[in-house]
């Protein structure tokens, strides 16, 4: 029977990773939206070049890679540059985690993307779980993990799902504000409940 599919996602800093490594102890089969963001734009795959074309060479690192942080900047300051940008890959990105959730053997599988909500991905998934964190505890983690500064962590928070949107689009919610062994309790008891679904749903 094909998997029905779990959508996973919480703003930057609230442990999505964390929660999906969980999952995957206990045998879960998932697949991150950033990863496959990466591979989308490896050295020889064509959105690389298509990017190189219209931002210039600077865009590329030495060793031919693309260089994210040149590219965040180019299109954070011009909306037109960011909309070419996600019309280029948000459907190569699509592709690339339907892909790899078809291979899921597990009686479900989980997508993570930071952006499910605002891109449209949670239409793919049967249902949501949204981790949520206090968004100062965001901030701390965010800027502690990516060695970047608030205000630049306060600007990825603006451009997110606001909060209130994320957990309306929510079925599940899990706080996630305290230590690695009541996640992983967290986790275990949502996985025993998933099993139960059919589909998804209740």
């Amino acid at each position: 029977m094909k998997p029905w599919i779990l959508g996973l996602t919480g703003g930057i800093g609230s442990g999505k990773s964390a929660v999906a490594e969980q999952f995957g102890r206990l045998g879960v089969h998932w697949v991150d939206a950033d990863h496959a963001a990466r591979w989308v734009v490896e050295p020889g795959r064509p959105a690389l070049s298509l990017i190189a074309e219209r931002f210039g060479a600077d865009v590329l690192a030495a060793d031919g890679s693309l260089d994210r942080a040149v590219l965040r900047r180019l299109v954070f300051k011009d909306p037109e540059q960011r909309k070419w940008l996600e019309q280029l890959l948000h459907p190569l990105i699509r592709q690339e985690i339907a892909e790899h959730l078809a291979r899921a053997q597990s009686p479900y599988a989980i997508m993570v993307s930071p952006l499910l909500i605002e891109s449209g991905q949670y239409r793919q998934a049967d249902r949501v779980l949204v981790v949520d964190v206090p968004e100062e505890v965001q901030l701390q983690r965010a800027v502690l993990r990516d060695q970047s500064s608030e205000e630049q962590i306060r600007a990825i928070l603006r451009v997110q799902a606001s909060r209130d949107d994320r957990l309306r689009h929510a079925d599940d919610v899990l706080v996630n504000d305290r230590d690695l062994e009541w996640l992983k309790a967290e986790v275990e008891r949502l996985h025993k409940f998933y099993l139960t679904l059919r589909g998804g749903q209740e």
